[in-house]
Parts: structure tokens; C-alpha cells; sequence
């Protein structure tokens, strides 16, 4: 059973939908229920130990470079240097 990709043109969600192959409706978009939407062009999924850690790796420089992330380390260190000096 294929799954398809598709783009909502109303709202710009993107999703996935499993065709049925007794299904006869048309997919809508899950957050909008449009149905005026467009197909994306999907590769199928290759999965090797070199693949996964580089998918690995390239997640974790991105979470590292963060504004989010770097503001939870600045708040961590603060905290810790905060309780240090009051033991």
C-alpha cells in the first residue's frame, strides 16, 4: 500500500496518506480538511548503519547550534554556579 505525500495549497501543512485500495475518497488535509491539495514528489526510504549515523551526527550539530539549546546550557550553568556558592 503506497503512502503519498501532499501539500495542502489552503493552509501549507504538508502530510502523508495511505492509500487504501478500497478506499475510494479522496485524501483532505488533516488540519484544514481542504481538498485542494498537491502530490509531492516522495523517495523510498534506504536505511544503512553509515546513513543513520550521519542522520545521527547532522541532528545533533543542529539541536548544538540552537538558540534554544544554548539558552538551556547559559541557564544551566547559572543555576549550578548559583547553588555552588550557597554550599
Amino acid at each position: 500500500m503506497p503512502i503519498h505525500e501532499y501539500l495542502c495549497k489552503a493552509c501549507g501543512s504538508q502530510f502523508e496518506h495511505l492509500l487504501l485500495p478500497a478506499a475510494k475518497t479522496e485524501p483532505v488535509c488533516p488540519a484544514c480538511r481542504s481538498r485542494d491539495l498537491e502530490k509531492l514528489m516522495s523517495g523510498f526510504a534506504v536505511s544503512t548503519l553509515e546513513r543513520t549515523k550521519a542522520n545521527v551526527k547532522a541532528a545533533r550539530k543542529q539541536i548544538a547550534q540552537s538558540k534554544d539549546h544554548k539558552d538551556k546550557q547559559v541557564a544551566q550553568a547559572e543555576y549550578v554556579k548559583h547553588h555552588s556558592e550557597d554550599h
